[in-house]
């Protein structure tokens, strides 16, 4: 493929953005495609690839170009402005269409860019892990200490791009009728195995802008991310808590899954995440929905044993969706994990008393760590003296099913 001056401008900007202004990946793209509606699908298709694929390996391409390996891993998350430079971004860019068989261009930027040189780098950085997976070093650490034998696999998995999965939004249209509409508009899908709402993409697309997506027949979520509503065992009449709702991707599909019929309450502290679900909210035809954000203990307090089933769809560090965002992981750093891990033990012990004795309760996290996740609900149940039961977990590993990677446990009130 040819590279193309102005294309190549766009995504050393997006990087220098991402990097040196330490902005996140998605915005970054979305606002610089925003900025030049002349280009088309195979521009806008190559300059948000290209980004994402580069901040991903982003610590293997460096060691490539013959950079301190120990910048990245120490100075990254803190100044990641030291190992930035636009002549560094450039020939991160070059070596990068190189290893992608890209003739490069005579350009003055890439003077310097020797192939055999790139080549001689990518055998000898398959010897090291975290460099020839292209992770800190952190996390290499905490991956290997917590997962072990399986760490291998689930990082190479991690570093794959995530297909597009689509959730069909049963208020309005079956999978299989949805299925059938998007053929007619040349848009193929296949059936995700064993979660009955949701289809895969073929082929990527930006599917943001089908009519069907605008008239709310269908939302994008992974298929992982499926199957963490359906644990909570909802019927149509009761009232739900969605404790830490976001933008509410899972509120919707307890919508959805309580056909419009009693009550769901979706909160959360940012009072913007609850603005776009009620968009959302609006599109998908989801009518039992009341957003409350949550600016105090008050809050919970007033809710106290008022929920037939509650959410707890917790903050984590998101390990288990670096395929969607690999900048993730050069914002992330220790403590963040460690703080991070506390916050999800204060909404446990603070939120779980909202449920109703009898009531069933699933805490779920999108990361790979046991430590966010299983070891939680240990400590939880070992807390609360026999007042709660577990009555079901799943670990869902990207490895074996090609999902994000996933954690939910379903535990009842005694």
């Amino acid at each position: 493929m040819r590279l193309h001056r102005n294309l190549a401008e766009a995504v050393v900007f997006c990087l220098s953005e991402i990097f040196s202004e330490n902005r996140y990946a998605d915005r970054v793209i979305e606002k610089v495609l925003q900025s030049n509606p002349k280009w088309g699908a195979r521009d806008r298709a190559f300059i948000a690839e290209n980004t994402y694929e580069i901040v991903r390996w982003w610590r293997w391409l460096l060691f490539l170009n013959g950079t301190d390996l120990s910048e990245v891993a120490s100075e990254a998350v803190e100044k990641p402005s030291l190992i930035v430079s636009p002549a560094t971004l450039w020939e991160i860019l070059g070596i990068w269409q190189l290893t992608q068989e890209t003739q490069l261009p005579d350009w003055q930027e890439f003077k310097n860019i020797s192939s055999k040189r790139v080549f001689e780098k990518i055998e000898e950085s398959k010897k090291i892990r975290k460099v020839f997976q292209s992770i800190p070093d952190w996390l290499d650490q905490i991956g290997q200490k917590e997962l072990g034998a399986r760490w291998d696999k689930e990082i190479h998995a991690l570093n794959q791009p995530a297909p597009v999965i689509l959730r069909a939004n049963t208020l309005k249209i079956s999978a299989q009728k949805l299925k059938n509409l998007l053929l007619k508009d040349e848009i193929e899908t296949i059936e995700a195995q064993g979660v009955p709402t949701a289809l895969v993409l073929k082929k990527r697309i930006n599917i943001f802008t089908s009519s069907h997506f605008k008239t709310g027949l269908f939302e994008i979520q992974d298929a992982a991310s499926q199957q963490v509503a359906p644990m909570l065992d909802i019927q149509p009449s009761m009232r739900v808590i969605d404790a830490c709702a976001g933008a509410g991707g899972k509120t919707l599909h307890l919508a959805a899954l309580m056909e419009n019929t009693g009550k769901i309450i979706a909160m959360d502290v940012e009072e913007w995440k609850l603005e776009e679900l009620q968009k959302r909210a609006k599109r998908a035809g989801a009518q039992n929905i009341e957003t409350k954000g949550i600016d105090s203990n008050k809050v919970i307090k007033r809710l106290q044993e008022s929920a037939d089933r509650l959410l707890l769809d917790v903050p984590c560090s998101g390990l288990g969706v670096l395929r969607r965002n690999p900048d993730a992981k050069w914002k992330m750093n220790v403590p963040f994990i460690e703080n991070i891990k506390k916050t999800q033990r204060e909404i446990l012990g603070n939120y779980s008393q909202m449920l109703k004795k009898g009531g069933k309760m699933v805490y779920a996290t999108c990361s790979i760590l046991p430590s966010e996740s299983e070891e939680q609900v240990r400590w939880f149940l070992e807390t609360q003296q026999g007042n709660f039961e577990l009555l079901e977990e799943k670990r869902i590993s990207p490895t074996q099913s090609g999902f994000d990677g996933f954690y939910m446990a379903c535990l009842r009130r005694i």
